[in-house]
Formats: structure tokens, sequence, C-alpha cells
């Protein structure tokens, strides 16, 4: 049960999400593993409604605290670097899926929400790939970790 609830935190963590998340329900997950890998990519994305809310609502208010404001700034820095040329195209939404779909350090639901909310894009579609792209990311992770885990047996 302590693993299942780390798993969760650590997929909704904005640092770390599935990145964590998945390595560790791999590794000491046990005969549940898959369980929790699951249940990971499930907390992640369902994040994102909570994300879109606090950026309609409060970020804001948030705005006026500068620790906040010039973590804000810097993502939107990054982010814009990444995907602003696919703006207004008909690439942006693949840009989005691949901003959350890669998983790089520093992306993920909480860079591409924000990409969406930033860039104004149209929430249902953002929503869609967004998802997409936790999705894939979380295959991507899990097919990783199976791979150096299995690479670490063989090879040790």
């Amino acid at each position: 049960m302590n693993l299942l609830i780390n798993s969760i935190l650590w997929s909704i963590s904005p640092l770390f999400e599935l990145r964590a998340a998945i390595p560790l329900s791999v590794i000491y997950g046990g005969d549940f593993w898959i369980l929790y890998v699951l249940l990971s990519i499930l907390a992640n994305i369902s994040i994102i409604p909570f994300i879109f809310y606090f950026l309609d609502n409060m970020h804001g208010s948030f705005m006026k605290i500068n620790i906040y404001k010039k973590i804000f700034n810097k993502t939107i820095f990054r982010i814009r670097k990444k995907i602003q040329k696919n703006i207004g195209t008909k690439k942006e939404f693949l840009a989005l899926y691949l901003l959350i779909a890669l998983p790089f350090p520093m992306t993920g639901v909480y860079t591409g929400t924000i990409a969406a909310w930033f860039f104004n894009l149209p929430r249902k579609s953002s929503l869609k790939y967004i998802i997409y792209g936790a999705i894939t990311a979380g295959i991507i992770i899990l097919i990783s970790t199976l791979f150096l885990i299995s690479l670490s047996k063989n090879t040790f």
C-alpha cells in the first residue's frame, strides 16, 4: 500500500512525474508492478484538470510572489524555445505531444499543460494530446526501465 501511495505521489509531482514513479513501481512493485505503473500513468493524467484550474484561476495571484514568478517565467522561456515555432501551424499539437511524450528532464504533463495554456491552444484538443503524450512517455519509461533491469541482470 505504501508503494501505491508513493507511486501516485511521484507521478503527480511536478519535478519527477512518471520518470520516477514508473521505475520505482517496477523495481519495488513485486507481482503488482504493472498495476502500480498503470495507476501512476492514470494519476499523472488526472492532474491535468487541476493544473488548468490553477492556471485559469490562481496563477495571477501567485505571480505576485517573486519566487513563483521567477520559476514560471523560466519555465515559459524553456517552453517557448522548444515549441513556439510550431504554434499557429498544423504542427502545434504534434509539438505539444512530443514535448510530453519524450521523457526528457523538465518535460511532461505539467510542462505540456502550461504550454497549452500559455499559447491559448484549444483546451479539448490540448487535453487529448497531453493525455496521449503522458501515455507514450509512460510506455517509453516502462520499456527503458525493463531494458535496464534486464541488462543489469545479464551484466552482473
